[in-house]
């Protein structure tokens, strides 16, 4: 199982980021999945889940900002970052469990500059 991450970026405070997850081995359709995000000095903080049946879920520092969806197509899981703050600053990394074990991606850094 491989999950990788892109889409991150320098933006300027109240912009946006469209980050990507593309996943092998596994069908995101199928897994709950979920978007984790590390500020630096700072323990890695849940950002969003969307489950296999489609609900979806917000940490509270996001909810109303942040859009996560997939593309079972592209096997692909997305997270729409608007109005970002300099707190947002972080790496962003998807997650899933499969078969007990808990899978990471390599992450992909966000900056938001004020």
């Amino acid at each position: 199982v491989q999950l990788q991450a892109s889409g991150g970026g320098l933006v300027q405070a109240g912009g946006s980021l469209r980050l990507s997850c593309r996943c092998s081995g596994i069908t995101v359709s199928g897994n709950d999945m979920r978007w984790y995000r590390q500020a630096p000095g700072k323990q890695r903080e849940w950002v969003a889940l969307i489950r296999s049946g489609g609900a979806t879920s917000y940490g509270d520092s996001v909810k109303g900002r942040v859009t996560i969806s997939r593309d079972n197509v592209e096997n692909t899981v997305y997270l729409q970052l608007n109005s970002l703050k300099p707190e947002d600053t972080g790496v962003y990394y998807c997650n899933t469990i499969n078969k007990l074990k808990n899978i990471w991606g390599q992450g992909t850094l966000v900056t938001v500059s004020s």
